[in-house]
């Protein structure tokens, strides 16, 4: 009776191997998502638990590939050492973040935006210094640059800021995406290592929201794909930059009655001319009173009145008066300008506010005509 039991253990041990070399052979076979699946609908045997570790690895290789939006993974891995140093000013921050504002507010929902970096780079050292808007167009949910745009862009600012030159573009956006790749394939036409830079306008960090990222070629499963390294910058300012930014900073805020540095600065000068001003009329008085036989003459006061006359050479020459007319014409222009300016904005913002209501009364008899 005990020889029977033997055997019956050595059929089941046959099988049992037969199975194991079964599954084995499958799974070596199949891809590794069939391995995960049967691994999870199999019982722990030995060989299956082997197909258990050989899915978890290809599970995470494959989530490393993948954005948590489902998209391919666009960055390069932590071992890339970024081959620049980079340096921001404060006005290409303000600048992105007044784009994104204005067009926030024509716009409902999260518009995109996007625009130029320009810079001076040295070396390895580049220096983000101004920014300016770019156009695009959605060809089948593709955005497509505006290049005549650029170079229209690209001429007028070379004939102000000639040591300029372009170094990448901006957007906003939480991470860097398989779109932005599509971007930037573009941009490299115009610059063949561009920067990209990232602005959140929805974090709520207490740092920066702003990443900067430069692209490598990098082989992944055997093909040639275009990858972001993200860079380290640092912020760099000027000293009529770091006025501007604190005046803009104060002025903005309507809720204090803080001034700026560059109020204060002017407050000190108007005060300063006013009192000129003064003294000079009280100068001019004692002389014309002292012409008039009104008071006697003092001639220690009419010496430091002569003394104080010829210190100034420069208005006595004839040239003055012209290069002050010209001077003044100038301001006076400009200050034109900015006048018509306001008034045109504010004509623009009527229009839009008009245009608004009357598609919305236009709206309303075109429904009543259908109803009634």
């Amino acid at each position: 009776m005990s020889q029977p039991k033997e055997e019956k253990m050595d059929i089941d041990n046959e099988s049992a191997s037969a199975t194991g070399s079964t599954s084995s052979s499958t799974s070596a076979a199949m891809p590794p998502t069939a391995s995960c699946s049967k691994a999870a609908a199999s019982p722990p045997t030995t060989s299956t638990v082997s197909d258990m570790d050989t899915g978890s690895e290809c599970s995470k290789k494959m989530s490393s590939k993948m954005q948590p939006d489902g998209g391919r993974n666009v960055m390069a891995s932590s071992a890339t050492i970024p081959s620049v140093t980079c340096s921001l000013h404060p006005l290409v921050i303000m600048n992105i973040a007044d784009h994104y504002t204005r067009n926030r507010a024509q716009k409902s929902s999260r518009p995109v935006v996007l625009g130029a970096l320009i810079g001076k780079q040295k070396g390895r050292n580049i220096e983000v210094m101004n920014s300016f808007e770019l156009k695009y167009d959605i060809v089948n949910d593709a955005v497509i640059i505006a290049k005549d745009y650029y170079q229209v862009k690209e001429e007028q600012y070379k004939q102000v800021f000639s040591d300029l030159d372009f170094l990448g573009w901006y957007t906003t956006d939480s991470i860097p995406s398989e779109k932005h790749i599509n971007i930037h394939k573009q941009i490299c036409e115009i610059n063949e290592c561009p920067l990209m830079l990232l602005l959140d306008p929805l974090n709520r960090n207490m740092n920066l929201p702003i990443s900067l990222y430069e692209s490598v070629i990098d082989i992944v499963q055997g093909e040639a794909m275009m990858l972001f390294v993200p860079l380290v910058y640092t912020l760099a300012t000027e000293e009529a930059e770091r006025i501007g930014v604190d005046h803009v900073a104060r002025m903005s805020n309507n809720e204090t009655d803080a001034n700026s540095t560059v109020a204060e600065h002017l407050l000190a000068q108007y005060n300063a001319i006013k009192m000129l001003n003064s003294r000079v009329k009280i100068i001019l008085a004692y002389i014309t009173a002292v012409e008039n036989d009104h008071l006697k003459p003092n001639q220690e006061i009419l010496r430091m009145a002569y003394s104080l006359s010829r210190r100034l050479p420069i208005v006595q020459n004839p040239s003055f008066k012209e290069e002050f007319y010209t001077q003044s014409n100038d301001v006076g222009l400009i200050t034109y300008l900015g006048a018509l300016t306001k008034v045109a904005n504010d004509m623009n913002q009527l229009v839009n506010k008009f245009n608004v209501l009357y598609d919305r009364q236009a709206m309303g008899r075109r429904l009543r005509g259908i109803f009634f």
